[in-house]
């Protein structure tokens, strides 16, 4: 049997019920974006299809195979690809593509007619962010040549598709110019002969505060795990918690310090805790001077630098025994740190605090009364 040290909870009823909350607010037009191992939260697919999710989107080629491999039938949207990925694999799967240029157009069409497979592609523009997606000045160029290879067969384009860089603020005026782009963008491609059926510009952000309403899909990432890039009210359930168990203690006089640099020096006697997560667990080392953990029904200081195995941990008078367990962060409801707040302290977003969890740390996802651990050991 693993012998774990640290472990992270995956709440399978909390990601059910952001993903029905966002099922209603999107009528139904919900794509749950499980990139990047599903921000942290492993094999959820199965879950929020169950909950009202009707597609998945995901970036690579890879991740969408392996959803397929999984038993996943739903549309699936994959829409970061170099143009030598394994185009062939996907299309053979099924999967929609995400094209941003001619030259993916290309490899992708290619890739059709070596298997003889139309490939299903969604149109990327450029709104705005100038990050993935087509530029402005090259869009009805691709719109032509991508209706130059739907006559041939190779491809059929359902999709328009982009992304908005500031929906966290809805009164920002760049929202109005990106919309006013991808709208453009649309008419052009209806003016070149395509017929998109699906237009998506939202994801979590936009969705929210309805700067990327009125479109046929929502592309849902970080809301399914209860982040709120907009801070928009909206009541949605963290679906993480990570504790560890303590290795140590130790009393610390007055007047020592704690940690490399011993940033920390003791004001008073006080006792210690060591408890095993670090950086290279993923436990930011800027939250260092700032972070708290909850251990004993109340909130405790780590102090000195996060180190990349351990923190540790002041608890005062009290002297918390090996093994007794340290929660890092939690939905809140008992008062224990939450994503939000370690962001805050590392001066980051909640996404990264959330990905970021190592493979050292044992994951259990919690799907109802029952308890799935995974097979990875712990730190």
């Amino acid at each position: 049997m693993p012998h774990f040290m640290s472990e992270l909870v995956v709440h399978d009823d909390a990601i059910r019920e952001n993903t029905a909350t966002f099922a209603r607010l999107t009528r139904g037009r919900l794509m749950a974006v499980l990139k990047a191992d599903a921000f942290g939260h492993g094999a959820i697919a199965h879950s929020v299809l169950e909950a009202g999710a009707n597609s998945i989107g995901v970036t690579s080629i890879s991740e969408a195979l392996a959803l397929r491999a999984d038993g996943v039938t739903a549309p699936i949207l994959s829409w970061l690809n170099t143009i030598d990925a394994d185009f062939a694999s996907a299309v053979q799967a099924g999967i929609a593509l995400a094209v941003p240029s001619a030259a993916v157009l290309f490899a992708v069409a290619s890739a059709s007619r070596a298997t003889g497979t139309q490939a299903v592609i969604h149109l990327h523009v450029d709104a705005g962010m100038a990050r993935d997606g087509c530029p402005a000045r090259d869009w009805a160029a691709l719109c032509s040549l991508a209706r130059e290879q739907e006559a041939t067969g190779a491809v059929r384009v359902i999709g328009i598709m982009g992304h908005m860089s500031c929906a966290d603020s809805p009164l920002n005026p760049q929202n109005t110019r990106e919309r006013l782009v991808f709208e453009a963008a649309v008419r052009t491609a209806i003016r070149r002969g395509l017929t998109p059926r699906i237009r998506h510009l939202a994801a979590t952000a936009a969705t929210l505060t309805g700067v990327g309403a009125n479109f046929e899909l929502h592309r849902i990432g970080a809301g399914l795990f209860g982040i709120d890039p907009s801070d928009s009210g909206t009541r949605l359930r963290p679906a993480l918690t990570l504790s560890a168990r303590v290795i140590s203690s130790r009393e610390l006089p007055a007047g020592a310090g704690v940690g490399y640099g011993l940033d920390f020096v003791a004001g008073q006697r006080t006792n210690l805790a060591v408890v095993p997560l670090g950086y290279g667990d993923g436990i930011p080392r800027d939250a260092s001077g700032r972070a708290e953990v909850f251990a004993r029904g109340r909130r405790r200081a780590i102090v000195g630098k996060i180190s990349m195995d351990m923190i540790v941990v002041d608890t005062g008078a009290d002297v918390l025994h090996p093994n007794e367990s340290v929660t890092l962060f939690g939905p809140g409801d008992r008062g224990e740190p939450t994503v939000a707040e370690w962001a805050a302290w590392a001066h980051t977003i909640a996404h990264e605090i959330v990905t970021r969890v190592g493979s050292r740390v044992s994951r259990i996802h919690r799907v109802a009364d029952t308890v799935n651990t995974s097979e990875q050991d712990a730190a």
